[in-house]
């Protein structure tokens, strides 16, 4: 720090430090050049503060252009309840997984770098299907490079993020690489039935219907976590909503079984529900 920069560029510098996200830490760094002493011995500080200016004004544009048609580069279209993303290092078994959760067709090989764009296949999880999408290998300053801003919005509009890693330096990578995406992010340790772990850290619960006297019908129906019986009417018909008189819950939502219950119940994870119209 220069000799003299004054309490209110180091107040400025410790907010620059803590700002969550590159918006807040751009504005940071503008009232640090604008704070930063005017002198010779200042000339490389105020050097650098331009560079990571400059940088991160370089960042928000490649991201906007991702989100004005990047993202569709790979043609990663929403094919269910959820997208989930399977992020790692090189050969760190980012295929290995897809395959065991998906028995999708993809190319594993010993050699770095095998996946060269983003693979795609379907977990079928007790009825509700969750799209899994292999993202080729994180490498350093990711973001810069050709494909980085599309695979980043690709990762920026997942529901769950998987990390895989062979050491924990390429764990230090990947939170690097991975440090302005808010996504939820799971680690994979090869884990049997590791498809709960996923469900489990989705924001998502399924939800059986039945008709009076007959058995749960299958597949179940996807809904966010706390949604109400209004909501599942919603998702199964419109006029269940306006002509529902009352609905039975079987479940973890229900104080008993067969509880008798209105639009504003909250619904939980495997819960059976029966709707009764006028």
């Amino acid at each position: 720090m220069p000799v003299n920069a004054g309490i209110h560029y180091q107040k400025a510098e410790e907010d620059y430090l803590k700002a969550n996200g590159p918006e807040e830490q751009l504005i940071c760094l503008q009232k640090m050049l604008a704070l930063c002493p005017k002198h010779k011995s200042s000339e490389k500080l105020q050097k650098s503060i331009k560079e990571k200016i400059a940088k991160l004004k370089y960042s928000q544009e490649k991201q906007a252009s991702v989100k004005k048609g990047g993202y569709q580069k790979f043609s990663i279209k929403k094919e269910g309840a959820s997208i989930i993303c399977i992020v790692g290092t090189t050969n760190s078994g980012k295929s290995t997984l897809l395959k065991k959760l998906t028995n999708a067709k993809v190319k594993i090989a010993e050699y770095p770098f095998t996946t060269k764009e983003p693979v795609q296949g379907i977990l079928d999880y007790e009825g509700i299907l969750l799209q899994i999408v292999e993202i080729p290998a994180l490498t350093e300053d990711f973001e810069e490079t050709e494909d980085g801003p599309a695979l980043l919005g690709i990762i920026n509009h997942s529901d769950l993020i998987i990390l895989t890693f062979n050491t924990p330096k390429e764990k230090t990578l990947l939170d690097k690489e991975l440090s302005n995406v808010k996504t939820k992010k799971i680690i994979y340790n090869n884990e049997e039935k590791f498809e709960n772990k996923i469900w489990d850290s989705l924001n998502i619960i399924k939800v059986y219907t039945k008709q009076p006297g007959k058995p749960k019908e299958h597949p179940p129906v996807a809904l966010p976590k706390k949604s109400t019986i209004k909501d599942l009417t919603r998702t199964v018909h419109k006029d269940f909503t306006k002509n529902l008189k009352y609905a039975r819950v079987w479940g973890k939502s229900a104080k008993f079984k067969g509880m008798q219950c209105g639009l504003k119940h909250v619904l939980a994870d495997n819960d059976i529900v029966e709707l009764h119209t006028r």
